[in-house]
């Protein structure tokens, strides 16, 4: 079997950004537990090559487990037993390596037993392990909402549960319910607190659950009587070891199967509050959704690897007409773009990351210790680059992905609608990631005021203002030009003042401030690893393509074309009738 991470340079190139000599930095406090760890760094040298071992261990995990055991997962499934999981013996199989291994906990600090890994690494962990098995990656992956515990739980809270993760227990994040699917402030499920006992005890239902019955689960309920918005909303953490939650069912899906995704009941399930009442959906649900954004990015990158991989290697063995038919136009401009998509929704991947680990960082050591100015300063800039970007990589990412699905099967031809290749499983598994922890509408939403506030601009800027190669110059025009188009089109489409033709067109300006980001990103890998120009001028030339496209209907669309796209309730029921 392959060495998933061996065999894929790409992430080498990614895990030695520049970058990450302030993010180890300050992950290691400047190595001060090299005295009380016998496995902390000594050195930025040291904790390179640790992350360097420890992904070359998953990845040969990944090689020689995971990948084997995804068919028959998908065919068995989970199963409800007396109102908890059984995992497919394949799920189970891949957690007890990874576990044996020591690959729970990763960004845990050391005195939880983790290996306080940053970002970057774990997020390229959960890359591997998804061009592997996605389904998987929903067990394993989730032990990152240990993060909402180790930034908001007391302190007696985080010694209880962090070191159970590290061991190995896994984790969910129960947020929808029937009626509150994206729309969380409308969450129902009630948190009420016994005098008596001491503790809160939750009843209600949620729906949707990934992984539903985890050993630790982070839950949204409502915690103030006689609210129905977001103000009343806390969180809690519920250890399945109280009891008190049954699962229901696990949802039949399209993909993802070996994933649990579970309706649960709560009838007096026993539950302590985490951090502070009235703040569950304001404050620690926006955390906790954008890193399980940024691990829906990854899961992304992940499936377009192995789509890509699937596709090349077809187009290379199936031979048509006396030539292979990766020799066919068609087919080598559909494979060439795949990877141009693979490449630039990975650079934006851990783009992102590298800004989330410094921000992250440096608020975690804001609770220990004053910040210096300039510090104060770092973290306020990579929190709204973070902010900035993470609906971008988990918007665009999981559109290439399932873009990439797709093609991988087109390139197969009828053979990729059976069963018999991995194509068909990797398309179906792709389809949930534009859905989940926020469809791509909402990353529109959560980025499109950084398009009218012009700070995409600022950012795309400053990327322009690197030096590159002379090579890559004509590349770089071509970017400046379309940032030009881009720059005029957004303030046209602002100085209409009217946010419905404002929210009609912001799924185009947001992909269109993708694209150029993506481009600059393309160019800089380019710059510290030649072998990213094909690449680039694939990508850079499929993104001109889009941004004129996108260019060419804003500038023709009236404002008043907007009723022609509004369809009332009534409307729709005569079309249905017509």
């Amino acid at each position: 079997m392959a060495k998933f991470y061996l065999d894929n340079t790409d992430l080498k190139h990614h895990l030695t950004h520049p970058l990450m000599k302030r993010i180890v930095e300050l992950k290691e406090r400047n190595y001060s537990e090299k005295d009380t760890f016998d496995y902390a760094p000594l050195n930025f040298e040291d904790a390179m090559d640790s992350y360097d071992k420890v992904l070359e261990i998953i990845g040969e995990i990944c090689g020689d487990t995971i990948a084997g055991n995804a068919e028959d997962i998908d065919h068995e499934g989970p199963q409800v037993i007396d109102g908890h999981v059984k995992y497919a013996s394949g799920t189970e199989k891949n957690l007890d390596a990874l576990v044996t291994a020591g690959l729970m906990g990763i960004t845990l600090p050391r005195k939880y037993n983790g290996l306080n890994f940053p970002i970057v690494p774990y997020v390229m962990a959960a890359d591997i392990v998804s061009r592997a098995d996605a389904g998987f990656t929903n067990v394993w992956g989730l032990q990152d909402c240990a993060e909402t515990i180790h930034e908001f739980a007391s302190e007696e809270q985080k010694a209880k549960y962090l070191p159970r993760v590290s061991a190995g227990e896994t984790m969910a994040m129960d947020l929808t319910e029937p009626d509150a699917g994206s729309d969380l402030q409308a969450v129902m499920l009630k948190a009420n607190y016994s005098e008596t006992d001491n503790c809160w005890y939750l009843n209600g239902v949620k729906r949707f659950i990934t992984n539903g019955d985890g050993h630790i689960a982070l839950v949204l309920a409502r915690s103030e009587e006689g609210t129905r918005d977001g103000r009343g909303l806390s969180m809690f953490i519920y250890d399945r070891n109280s009891g008190g939650v049954t699962v229901r069912r696990i949802e039949n899906k399209l993909g993802i199967k070996g994933s649990p995704t579970c309706e649960l009941v709560f009838k007096n399930a026993k539950a302590e509050l985490c951090g502070e009442r009235r703040l569950g959906l304001i404050k620690y649900v926006m955390a906790l959704m954008n890193g399980a954004r940024l691990g829906i990015a990854a899961q992304s990158v992940g499936i377009s690897d192995a789509a890509y991989r699937e596709a090349f290697a077809y187009a290379k063995e199936r031979r048509q007409f006396g030539k292979a038919i990766i020799e066919f136009p068609a087919v080598y401009e559909m494979i060439s773009l795949m990877k141009a998509k693979l490449d630039a929704s990975r650079s934006l991947l851990y783009e992102t990351s590298r800004f989330v680990d410094i921000y992250k960082a440096l608020m975690h050591i804001s609770s220990e210790q004053k910040l210096e100015p300039d510090e104060r300063a770092e973290l306020k800039k990579f929190q709204k680059l973070a902010d900035a970007f993470t609906p971008l990589a988990k918007g665009l990412g999981s559109e290439f992905c399932n873009q990439n699905a797709y093609d991988a099967i087109q390139v197969h031809g009828g053979s990729g609608f059976m069963k018999d290749y991995a194509c068909e499983r990797i398309y179906r598994d792709a389809r949930i990631t534009s859905i989940y922890e926020g469809t791509t509408q909402l990353q529109v939403v959560a980025a499109i005021r950084y398009v009218t506030t012009g700070f995409y601009l600022s950012v795309i800027r400053d990327y322009e203002n690197e030096m590159v190669a002379p090579e890559l110059t004509v590349l770089r025009n071509k970017l400046s030009e379309l940032t030009a188009l881009y720059e005029k089109t957004v303030t046209n489409v602002s100085e209409r003042k009217n946010s419905e033709y404002i929210d009609f067109h912001a799924r185009r300006m947001v992909e269109m401030a993708g694209h150029l980001i993506m481009g600059h990103l393309l160019l800089k890998d380019t710059a510290r690893t030649p072998t990213f120009s094909r690449s680039a001028e694939v990508y850079i030339n499929y993104a001109e393509a889009e941004i004129h496209k996108n260019v060419r209907f804003i500038e023709s669309f009236a404002l008043e074309g907007l009723k022609n796209y509004r369809i009332t309730e009534r409307q729709a029921e005569e079309s249905m009738t017509a």
